[in-house]
């Protein structure tokens, strides 16, 4: 049963070429400082996390997958996102998120991105997608809000407006 005082800053320092570590159902309540800047993946599911502040991934230019579902996450502080400018795949679901993490739109990368089984109960219309239609973005292939209290009927329509054909949007389902 590790937890967060049993990884130290710099547990993983001299590991130039680290790309992959899975901490999953411990205990830790943060995410471990000092991660190598190697890293590509990163698993931090089924933990006691509560919140992403923006110092928690700074460093980590070539993260491009980041796992946080089944922890008890409320909060991804503004700027914790611009800290990892490659990521493609986000992990959020089965947490306490009560709205879409921010800075969402004006990353150039993500593809995927699951918020199910949270409580987000509204959406916004710039919540995923840039303002305008000419931005350079990657466009998203899965978007997954299902099990959330917001009502799809209260979603407008462009809120979606950079997700494309072949792509899955998963909405509903909230008991």
């Amino acid at each position: 049963p590790i937890t967060s005082s049993g990884i130290e800053k710099g547990a993983f320092q001299g590991m130039k070429k680290l790309s992959y570590i899975r901490i999953a159902d411990t205990n830790i309540t943060s995410i471990p400082q000092g991660l190598p800047p190697s890293l590509t993946e990163l698993h931090l599911d089924g933990n006691q996390i509560t919140k992403v502040d923006s110092d928690s991934l700074s460093g980590l230019n070539n993260l491009a997958k980041l796992g946080l579902s089944y922890n008890s996450i409320t909060t991804v502080e503004n700027g914790s996102l611009a800290n990892i400018p490659h990521v493609r795949e986000l992990h959020f679901d089965n947490n306490i998120l009560a709205q879409v993490p921010g800075g969402l739109a004006e990353h150039k990368y993500i593809q995927v991105i699951y918020l199910h089984n949270n409580k987000i109960a509204s959406v916004d219309i710039n919540d995923f997608c840039p303002v305008g239609y000419n931005t350079k973005k990657a466009s998203y292939s899965g978007v997954s809000l299902f099990s959330n209290p917001v009502q799809y009927w209260e979603i407008q329509p462009s809120t979606f407006r950079c997700i494309y054909e072949r792509s899955a949007i998963q909405l509903g389902n909230y008991k």
